[in-house]
Order: C-alpha cells, then sequence, then structure tokens
C-alpha cells in the first residue's frame, strides 16, 4: 500500500475474522476519527470499513484479519489484510425494478442471500478516490480504499 502518511497516531491492529468484527473495526475507527477531528464527515469511510471488513471476515471465518487505518491530507487510507489468496470479485450491478422488490420466505435462513451479494465492491469503488488490492507473500492479500474526508 502506497501511502503518504501523517505522523498521527495511525490505527493498526489484528483481530479473529468474527461476525463481530466489522461493527467492532468500525466503532475504533470512529473513535479514532473522533481524535482526528474528522469524524463528522466519514460517513463514506465507516461504509467502506464496513464492506472491507465483511468481504475478509468471509474470506477468513475464524482466522486472522488485520486492519490499517492511517491519515493523509484530506483523505484517510483503510486497508484490510486477510489471509486468503482469492481475490476479491467485482460482480456486475444488476437494475432492479419494483417488480423484483417481493417477500421472500428463506430471507433469514443462514447462507441464503436471495442474489443480493456482491455489491459492496461498486460501492467501495464509487466511494473512493482509490482503491486496489496488493498480494502478499507468502499468501495473503491487503484490500485497502483511499476516501476523502
Amino acid at each position: 500500500m502506497g501511502i503518504n502518511a501523517l505522523n498521527s497516531g495511525e490505527l493498526d491492529m489484528s483481530l479473529v475474522a468474527a461476525r463481530t468484527a466489522p461493527g467492532m473495526m468500525r466503532a475504533l475507527v470512529e473513535f479514532r476519527l473522533q481524535e482526528w477531528g474528522m469524524a463528522g464527515d466519514a460517513g463514506d469511510l465507516y461504509l467502506v470499513a464496513s464492506e472491507l471488513i465483511t468481504n475478509a471476515v468471509r474470506s477468513t471465518p475464524d482466522l486472522e484479519i488485520r486492519v490499517r487505518v492511517v491519515r493523509e491530507v484530506g483523505a484517510v487510507v483503510l486497508g484490510v489484510w486477510d489471509s486468503s489468496d482469492d481475490m476479491p470479485l467485482v460482480r456486475p450491478l444488476v437494475e432492479m425494478t419494483l417488480d423484483d422488490i417481493v417477500p421472500d420466505a428463506r430471507a433469514l435462513d443462514e447462507g441464503h442471500d436471495a442474489g443480493t451479494g456482491g455489491r459492496g465492491l461498486p460501492i467501495v469503488q464509487a466511494l473512493s478516490m482509490e482503491c486496489s488490492v496488493v498480494k502478499t507473500e507468502p499468501h495473503g492479500k491487503w484490500v485497502w480504499a483511499k476516501v476523502a474526508v
């Protein structure tokens, strides 16, 4: 990750890829942004953090992931590392109509997504100034996004 960091107390931590990780990291990112005086303008960053961390949790359940948040001038860079060698896939978005929105009796069944998954990375791309994936040796990858704040 090419980062032009300010000397400002970055957040860099490892945690277990559990279902609670995205919410916990959103809170920690919010606390750090409050320290930096940037919390009021960071809604996009919170959403990007949720998407990237959720993807890491899904790629490596119950294994270690790492989250890094660094402040730059006018932006925050959020990177998430996981040990999976599988690269993220951006699925094409399908336009929906009101006729597509119907009750789904299986909506609460574990593992059922009714084809609604795969929208996270296009959201990250839309909200970021830059984003990319960098493979790491011997395995894994950093998925990162730079978000204006």
